[in-house]
C-alpha cells in the first residue's frame, strides 16, 4: 500500500478528500493533521469514514519527518505550505506532495496537475500543484479552441458558498446570501490569474457567490479564428476528451445541479452568434470541492505514483460518476 499524510483535513475540501483516500484501493492513510481537532476521532468530524481508527495529529514541520509516508497532500489555506514543504526536502525529498492551495501553482518547479491537460508531466512528478476550481472549470471549457481564440474571453462564474471556506464572511453568510447573488473580485481575481497563465493568454474572471452550497457554474463567452457552428463545437470538444473520462460533453447548457456530488465536469451550451458567427458561449458546470480540488488531487496521487488516473474515483458517497 501507499502511504499518505493528509495536512488540513478539516476543510470542506479535506473533508471530501479523506474519504476517497480511505476507501482508495491503493493509498493507506496513516496521519490526518489537524491542530483545531487534534486527539480527535477523524470519523466524528468527517462523513463516510466510519471503520476509521485514526485520530487527528497536530503534525507540525519539526514532526512531520516522524511519518516517512510516500505521499503528502497539503489541504491548508493559502501561505501555509512552505514550512511543511521545507521539512519534506530536507528529510524525505522524494516524498510526492500534492498541494491543494495556490502557493505553487505559479512554481515553474512544480508540476500543474490538471490531468486532461498535462499527463505526462504529473505521471512520476513529486511535487504537484493542484489547480484551482474556478480555474479548472474555465481551462477545461477554452483548452480544445484555445488556438484559435481571438481578443479576451470572459467567464462569468458563480459558484455555492462553501467556495468562500469557513472563515466568516459575507459570502458565506446565509443571511446576506437569502435571494441574493454577491459579486466580489471583479479585477485580478487569483484564479484569473492562475488562468491566463496556464493557458498562456490573457483571460476575465467575473466571480460570483451564490446561495446553494457546493457547485460551479460558469458561462464563458470568446471570439474564434473562423466560424462555427454549434454541431461542429460539440464535435470538436467530444473529440479533445475523448480519452477524458471525467469530461462530458453534451448539446444542451447543463445544470449545476447535476454535478454537485460527482466527481465529472460537464461542458455544454455550445452558442453561436447568427449575427457574428465566430462569437461563441458555452456552459461549465463542477462540483468545486470535487473535480475543483478533492478528485483531482486524487488523479494526481494516482499519476504520480503510475497508477490509472480513475483508480478509487468510481464511486464517492452512493453516487456514480
Amino acid at each position: 500500500m501507499i502511504s499518505v499524510v493528509v495536512i488540513g483535513a478539516r476543510g470542506y475540501a479535506g473533508a471530501e478528500l479523506l474519504p476517497l483516500l480511505y476507501r482508495h484501493p491503493e493509498f493507506e492513510i496513516v496521519a490526518v493533521g489537524s491542530s483545531s481537532a487534534a486527539g480527535q476521532p477523524i470519523y466524528e468530524h468527517v462523513a463516510d469514514m466510519e471503520g476509521c481508527d485514526l485520530l487527528f495529529s497536530g503534525i507540525r514541520p519539526v514532526t512531520l519527518e516522524q511519518y516517512q509516508a510516500d505521499a503528502c497532500v497539503l489541504a491548508l489555506p493559502n501561505g501555509y505550505a512552505a514550512g511543511f514543504i521545507s521539512a519534506l526536502d530536507e528529510h524525505k525529498p522524494d516524498t510526492v506532495v500534492v498541494d491543494l492551495s495556490a502557493d505553487h501553482r505559479f512554481d515553474p518547479g512544480w508540476t500543474y496537475g490538471q490531468p486532461e491537460r498535462f499527463f505526462e508531466q504529473i505521471t512520476g512528478a513529486t511535487r504537484i500543484a493542484n489547480p484551482g476550481c474556478y480555474a479548472t472549470g474555465v481551462q477545461l471549457a477554452l483548452a480544445p479552441v484555445l488556438d484559435q481564440l481571438l481578443g479576451l474571453p470572459t467567464a462569468f462564474a458563480v459558484s455555492g458558498y462553501s467556495g468562500a471556506g469557513k472563515t466568516p464572511s459575507r459570502k458565506n453568510d446565509p443571511d446576506a446570501l437569502k435571494d441574493n447573488l454577491l459579486p466580489y473580485l471583479l479585477t485580478d481575481h487569483l484564479h484569473e490569474k492562475e488562468i491566463s497563465h496556464h493557458l498562456g493568454r490573457d483571460v476575465r474572471l467575473l466571480p460570483h457567490v451564490a446561495p446553494f452550497f457546493r457547485g460551479i457554474s460558469l458561462t464563458i463567452a470568446a471570439e474564434l479564428e473562423n466560424a462555427q457552428t454549434p454541431e461542429q463545437l460539440v464535435q470538436c470538444y467530444r473529440e479533445f476528451y475523448a480519452s477524458s473520462p471525467l469530461v462530458e460533453i453534451q448539446a444542451e447548457t447543463p445544470d449545476v445541479a447535476a454535478v454537485r456530488g460527482t466527481h465529472k465536469l460537464i461542458l455544454g451550451g455550445f452558442s453561436v452568434s447568427k449575427i457574428k458567427p465566430r462569437r461563441i458561449a458555452l456552459v461549465s458546470v463542477l462540483d468545486n470541492l470535487l473535480k475543483g480540488a478533492a478528485t483531482q488531487a486524487v488523479q494526481n496521487l494516482n499519476l504520480a505514483f503510475g497508477l490509472d488516473s480513475m483508480t478509487g474515483i468510481n464511486i464517492l458517497r452512493g453516487l456514480q460518476v
